[in-house]
């Protein structure tokens, strides 16, 4: 029937499993944790701090691993979406390359280069040239379970750059934040997951998100989830979606909510935590408002779970994976297959 999200219809569009992958994430943190802890990452000195680089479902877990540090970091931790380091990277900063398949075109180039200029590296992956390249090189590799899509390993993508930005030095030990993440999760599971009530917090967001375009807008914290769940959707439920970022949002796509309703219903979604800053709070408020006046289809309000940045930054892509797996059951969409991606690297070559 039109709007089915019971655990049996489900069962039957995700023959490949894609929600299993999201609702075992408080197991792979646990997985990760000891992965991660296993390769041998020295803590040394440093103080140009870490580059994580990675593209797509390989370098979200550098922008989470970010938001969860936050204000706490004692040294600069930066993502590199590209070809290239910075070119004021030298060789006090560990360089993090993360790719799953490891063959990603552009973590090898920065891999390359990293050695290069002499900075201490890590890999981050199932295998592939990126850990041949690594083994060869005596770099630590942490190991990453194969048989999933990218972007299901987000808990292994986190938890290495955390594991990484301990040993840089940014921050101090994240395993008591784990751990209490991992319980939250494990009843988040149960609240959201294909078993809960048919209007359960994740099954009732995607039935008003259904039919229309998304924009998900993150600020501090929650700007990372953001990007997670805009790529999400589009994987996941192979529809448009876009984020944005407050408060830099307020001075230029909030005037595009007024031309919308006759181009596109536009869902506003604003990703909220306790620990924003108090103005970008009162700025995600009146945003919502003025996107509502301007003739948004809806608006949606959602606040982080949790007691601790690891919780709140987890919570919120726990919730965005399953909204976006449930948005691709309820237009008849298997989730996990993405053979525009397959297709366009072949392409590329």
């Amino acid at each position: 029937m039109s709007g089915d999200l019971s655990a049996a219809r489900i069962a039957e569009l995700d023959p490949a499993g894609m929600l299993g992958d999201v609702l075992d994430l408080p197991e792979q943190l646990e997985d990760a944790r000891w992965r991660a802890e296993s390769a041998g990452v020295e803590v040394r000195e440093r103080v140009g701090g870490l580059a994580v680089c990675g593209m797509g479902g390989s370098g979200v877990g550098g922008e989470l691993a970010a938001a969860i540090i936050g204000r706490r970091a004692a040294l600069p931790i930066r993502v590199v979406h590209a070809y290239e380091l910075e070119p004021w990277r030298g060789d006090r900063s560990l360089i993090l390359c993360s790719s799953y398949s490891g063959a990603t075109e552009e973590t090898l180039a920065c891999f390359e280069a990293a050695g290069a200029v002499g900075a201490e590296r890590v890999a981050l992956t199932t295998g592939g040239p990126l850990a041949e390249a690594a083994r060869g090189a005596g770099v630590p590799v942490i190991g990453v379970p194969s048989g999933f899509q990218p972007r299901a390993t987000v808990a292994y993508m986190t938890v290495g750059a955390l594991t990484c930005a301990e040993a840089a030095g940014v921050v101090g030990s994240m395993r008591d934040e784990l751990d209490g993440a991992r319980r939250l999760l494990e009843t988040l599971v149960a609240e959201w997951g294909p078993d809960a009530d048919e209007q359960s917090e994740a099954k009732a967001l995607a039935r008003r998100l259904h039919g229309t375009l998304p924009v998900v807008h993150g600020g501090g914290p929650t700007t990372a989830p953001a990007m997670r769940w805009k790529s999400q959707i589009n994987e996941n439920a192979k529809l448009p979606a876009f984020w944005a970022v407050l408060p830099d949002a307020d001075h230029n796509e909030l005037c595009g909510y007024e031309g919308a309703p006759p181009v596109a219903p536009l869902t506003a979604v604003f990703l909220e935590s306790p620990d924003q800053h108090p103005r970008v709070a009162r700025r995600m408020e009146l945003t919502a408002e003025v996107a509502a006046r301007l003739g948004a289809a809806s608006t949606e309000r959602i606040t982080a779970r949790g007691d601790t940045a690891t919780e709140r930054v987890l919570s919120l892509v726990l919730l965005g994976d399953l909204v976006s797996c449930y948005l691709g059951i309820l237009d008849g969409r298997d989730p996990t297959p993405v053979p525009v991606l397959e297709d366009f690297k072949r392409e590329l070559g």
